[in-house]
């Protein structure tokens, strides 16, 4: 057996010492929220990357596939070529809740004030002893403000939603042609647009 010699000295430190068992260091456990895209700027990405509805909506190029090999193709296709377009159909579900429910409208609406009125006057505080940044503050608004949206009724709304944006994407991206808009000569453009 041959012997390998190798040196595995090193140095290691003990972490330092926390505030306890089951404290929290909340500046580094908390992901960047900063690098997150605002509501309005993903809408406008979406906005900017619709295919036209009317060849969405195409009635001519809906066509059952003829093999399962071919469906797979077809929804993957589908689900890559018209992305924008499935989100603009969720957001506008999502919309169309929020206008039929009007207590969640006015839960959401009210975190929103909340948070803008905490985000302006820009000041920690203090709770229990521990020193809350404006961002962390923002934070613990809309946790306490997700129990109020389960009582009016939000988890319901938004798996009816989840549930009904599903099945109109799945629907479609099943039985839409994407072969009769998308040529093998621009199938290279398809990958790069999307």
């Amino acid at each position: 057996m041959a012997q390998t010699g190798g040196n595995l000295s090193g140095n290691m430190q003990p972490p330092p010492p926390s505030g306890g068992r089951f404290s929290v260091d909340m500046q580094s456990s908390l992901p960047s929220l900063s690098n997150l895209p605002s509501p309005l700027q993903v809408f406008q990405m979406v906005r900017n990357s619709l295919r036209p509805w009317v060849v969405f909506f195409n009635i001519n190029n809906f066509k059952t596939a003829v093999s399962m090999q071919r469906l797979n193709s077809r929804v993957i296709r589908n689900l890559s070529y018209f992305q924008a377009n499935y989100v603009f159909i969720f957001f506008v579900l999502m919309i169309y809740c929020l206008i039929t429910a009007p207590c969640i409208l006015l839960v959401i609406l009210a975190s929103a004030f909340g948070c803008h009125k905490l985000r302006v006057r820009n000041s920690n505080i203090t709770i229990v002893g521990q020193q809350l940044t404006p961002s962390q503050q923002i934070i613990a608004l809309n946790l306490a403000t997700a129990p109020v949206l389960f009582l009016v009724g939000a988890g319901a709304v938004l798996f009816w939603t989840l549930g009904a944006s599903c099945f109109v994407i799945a629907m479609h991206a099943i039985f839409y042609n994407i072969d009769a808009i998308v040529t093998e000569e621009n199938e290279g453009f398809l990958a790069q647009v999307v």
